[in-house]
C-alpha cells in the first residue's frame, strides 16, 4: 500500500536490530520480496538497524549487514556509532542514515555524524523549524535532513523511555514498549493499596499522553526549510491507513512542489484513519498534550481492495469488512479524489446475487463509480454520515 500510493521509500525491520520487536517483522526471504517490491516500483528500501545492540547481539551483526547489502537494501537507519562502524565495513554499499533514535537536534551533531559516513540524518522529533532552517544553513549540502511529519509521537526525548522498561520489563530501547504512558494513572497512597484516589474531578488521567503528529498542512514551510525527506510513522499501523496517509501526503508534497495550494480534501483523508488528537509537533513551539483520553478516533472501516475494474466500473473486490446494498461507501483511488457512492447490488465469485458482503475475505463483484486501479480502497464510515 505504501509503494502503491506514492511512497519514494519504505522503512522496516528484520527479525532483530529494529525499534519495533515483533513476530510480524521481516525474515530474510521476506526481506529479499520487500526489496525486489520496491526497486520494481521505483523506491527505496530502507533497513531499521537502530536498537543500541549488546555485546552477543553485536557477534550476529556483521553477518545481517552482509546479507541485507546481498539483497540489495538502499540504506541502513542505525542509532549507534559502533553499528555505523560496523556497517561501513561489512555493508559499505549501503547508504547510512542515522535514526530519531540518536537524537539529532543541531547542525554540529550532524556534521560530525556526515564526517562520520551518516548521507541522511533523521532529526528528533523536538526539532523546531526554526532550528532546521539553521541547521539546514550549516551543513553540507548533500547531506540529506529527514524529518517525520505524522504519526504517534513519545512523551520522552527521541524515544529514550525506560518506564516500560521500569513497569513492565519490556525495554522500549529494544522494540518492546509497552505504551504505559498511555495508561490511566491514579494516586495510591502507600499505607491504603488498592485504593485509588482521583487525580481530577472525573477521576484518573492519562497525564502522560501525547498527542499524534499531523504536518499535512505546513509542506511548504518544511521544504523551504530544506528538508529533503518526509517520514511517516507507519509500521505496526494497518494497510487502510499506510494507504491513506500516504496518498494524502504524496498530493500535499506534490502539490507544494508545484506552488498550489492544498486541497482540504487531503488535510481530510488524515481524519479518516485511527489517531489521537492531532498537533504539529515540535515544529512551532509544544504539542501538548491528551489528558481527558487515550482512544484513537477511528471513523471509516475498510468495506473492500479492489482486486480488478474494467473501464466501465465493474470491479471484483475482496471483503475486509461488512457491507450491503444501499450503503453509503466511498472509493479511494491513487490517482482522483475520493468519490462517495451507494452500493449497488453486489454478487459473489460465481455471479450470484447476495443480501450482503459479510464473509472476511469473500470476493465480491460489485459495480464502482469509475474505473479503479488493483490496491484502491471501498471504505465505509462507521456512523454512516457522509457531508
Amino acid at each position: 500500500m505504501a509503494l502503491h500510493y506514492g511512497a519514494d521509500a519504505v522503512y522496516l525491520a528484520g527479525r532483530e536490530f529494529g525499534m519495533r520487536s515483533s513476530v510480524v517483522s521481516f525474515d530474510d526471504e521476506t526481506l529479499r520480496l520487500a526489496v525486489r517490491e520496491a526497486h520494481a516500483a521505483g523506491a527505496g528500501l530502507y533497513v531499521t538497524c537502530n536498537t543500541l545492540p549488546r555485546e552477543e547481539e553485536l557477534l550476529r551483526l556483521p553477518e545481517y549487514l552482509s546479507f541485507l547489502q546481498e539483497i540489495g537494501a538502499d540504506a541502513l537507519i542505525v542509532a549507534d556509532l559502533g553499528v555505523m562502524h560496523l556497517a561501513k565495513k561489512f555493508a559499505p554499499q549501503l547508504g547510512l542514515h542515522v535514526s530519531t533514535q540518536l537524537g539529532v537536534i543541531n547542525s554540529e551533531t550532524a556534521n560530525v555524524l556526515y564526517d562520520l559516513g551518516a548521507d541522511t540524518v533523521v532529526l528528533a522529533r523536538e526539532t523546531p523549524l526554526a532550528d532546521i532552517l539553521e541547521i539546514r544553513a550549516h551543513t553540507p549540502k548533500d547531506l540529506k535532513i529527514e524529518a517525520f511529519v505524522h504519526g504517534a509521537m513519545c512523551v520522552s526525548f527521541s524515544g529514550r523511555c525506560l518506564l516500560s522498561n521500569y513497569m513492565t520489563g519490556r525495554d522500549a530501547n529494544r522494540g518492546q514498549c509497552a505504551q504505559p504512558c498511555r495508561w490511566k494513572y491514579h494516586l495510591v497512597e502507600e499505607t491504603r493499596p488498592g485504593e485509588y484516589f482521583e487525580i481530577t474531578e472525573d477521576g484518573g488521567t492519562y497525564i502522560l499522553n501525547s498527542r499524534d503528529m499531523c504536518m499535512i498542512e505546513h509542506i511548504p514551510e518544511l521544504i523551504d526549510a530544506g528538508i529533503t525527506s518526509m517520514k511517516i510513522e507507519g509500521r505496526m499501523k494497518s494497510a487502510y491507513y499506510t494507504a491513506v496517509v500516504t496518498n494524502a501526503y504524496r498530493h500535499a508534497i506534490d502539490a507544494a512542489l508545484q506552488g498550489e495550494k492544498l486541497d482540504p480534501i487531503w488535510a481530510e483523508e488524515t481524519r479518516k484513519i485511527r489517531h489521537r488528537p492531532y498537533s504539529t509537533g515540535f515544529y512551532f513551539g509544544m504539542p501538548g498534550q491528551s489528558y481527558e483520553h487515550t482512544n484513537y478516533t477511528s471513523t471509516y472501516d475498510v468495506a473492500a481492495v479492489v482486486e480488478s475494474c474494467d473501464e466501465a466500473g465493474n470491479a471484483v473486490v475482496t471483503q475486509r469488512n461488512k457491507f450491503a446494498p444501499g450503503d453509503r461507501l466511498e472509493l479511494l483511488c491513487r490517482n482522483a479524489l475520493p468519490i462517495s457512492f451507494t452500493a449497488g447490488e453486489l454478487f459473489d465469485e460465481e455471479g450470484e446475487k447476495i443480501e450482503d458482503a459479510r464473509h472476511p475475505m469473500m470476493t465480491v463483484r460489485m459495480h464502482l463509480p469509475r474505473q479503479a486501479e488493483r490496491f484502491a480502497i471501498v471504505r465505509k464510515a462507521k456512523d454512516e454520515h457522509f457531508p
